[in-house]
């Protein structure tokens, strides 16, 4: 193993784990450092014992380019595969084959802690055939989200990263777009138009009157630009990774829980179930949203479902296995949740209209 790929591994692996900001930065730091140097300069520096000159290199760190470059498997990569790689969940491992991406994840334009090529480069390792980049819309300042502007900047490099990758891999262009208290979404609806996804989430006010809330979920719901309704109930049974997983996202709401939003729920996922609107089943251990009843509630009702990650950081994509344990034990078929279907249809159905 290479190097950068040791030290990537080991990120990820502690990213899934919900290891500590720091920990993960240090490992995905040395990796950018040594990246641009090539293989025999670094193996220069180990020689001469001048890795740790490099801005980004340090005792740990170095250790593990040391081991690497001398054929070892690094032993803390060795630990980390034996205490953090086995199956984040039970349950669910037929359902987790059949899904063919993941349509919510962050990267550093908005709260996430990596590059969109970072993202991808996982995304494809973990062997996804598509990813929706849903970075979040300007409303949300909190999450430096994206203003048109930014977005339109941001659709170009996923032009690139697709040139890029050919017919591997999709980069889709997306958005967790905000929905506004009166149920309108965050962004000029004709931007919203020109992406492939558009997942609408609540991140405001989540503890508005029942009433209120319902309206303002069924306007959305009832947006032909809306294809997932994200996260629905808003609630957080653990507190936010945050600091302990390797993105910025934990840093908004620190270590809190929070009670989920109230709302009549038979009514939005009927108005889902009529709209084509899939549910998300947000596979964040400490969301773990919707709840199983409501999950159970959304099938009864005939409802499309999205299972996805809302990762903030590369090694949170691989979160997907605890969504699945969840969808499985309510009863949820692959063929209701539609990244389990190939990209045309995903597309089709996601298209304005479709």
């Amino acid at each position: 193993m290479e190097p950068v790929d040791a030290l990537r591994r080991i990120a990820f692996l502690l990213e899934r784990s919900r290891a500590s900001t720091y920990r993960v930065e240090a490992y995905r730091s040395a990796a950018k450092a040594i990246l641009p140097l090539g293989e025999d300069e670094v193996r220069r520096r180990v020689t001469d014992r001048t890795l740790r000159d490099i801005p980004g290199i340090g005792p740990s760190t170095s250790t593990v380019i040391e081991q690497a470059v001398a054929g070892q498997v690094p032993d803390k990569l060795a630990e980390l595969e034996t205490e953090s790689a086995g199956p984040l969940a039970e349950g669910g491992e037929e359902l987790r084959a059949a899904l063919r991406g993941d349509l919510h994840s962050h990267s550093d334009w908005s709260d996430g802690g990596s590059p969109i090529e970072e993202m991808v480069a996982t995304a494809m390792e973990l062997g996804h055939e598509y990813l929706a980049l849903t970075d979040h819309s300007p409303r949300l300042t909190v999450a430096n989200g994206l203003t048109a502007e930014r977005l339109r900047r941001q659709l170009g490099v996923v032009d690139a990263i697709n040139t890029h990758t050919g017919d591997a891999f999709t980069l889709l262009k997306a958005i967790e777009v905000d929905i506004l208290d009166d149920g309108t979404l965050d962004q000029e609806p004709g931007l919203l138009g020109e992406l492939d996804v558009r997942v609408a989430s609540v991140h405001s006010k989540l503890a508005m009157g029942s009433t209120a809330m319902t309206r303002r979920m069924l306007t959305a719901v009832g947006d032909p630009l809306t294809n997932v309704l994200g996260h629905c109930t808003g609630r957080m049974v653990m507190p936010r990774a945050g600091d302990r997983a390797g993105d910025r996202s934990g840093r908004r709401g620190g270590g809190r829980t929070r009670a989920q939003s109230t709302f009549d729920a038979r009514a939005v996922f009927e108005a889902c179930a009529e709209s084509g609107t899939a549910v998300e089943i947000n596979s964040r251990p400490e969301r773990q949203d919707p709840p199983e009843d409501l999950m159970a509630l959304a099938l009864e009702l005939g409802c499309l479902f999205a299972l996805s990650t809302d990762a903030h950081a590369p090694g949170q994509l691989d979160f997907l296995a605890y969504g699945c344990a969840r969808a499985e034990k309510v009863g949820v078929p692959p063929g209701l949740i539609v990244n389990t279907w190939p990209l045309e249809d995903l597309l089709e159905w996601a298209a304005p209209g479709g």
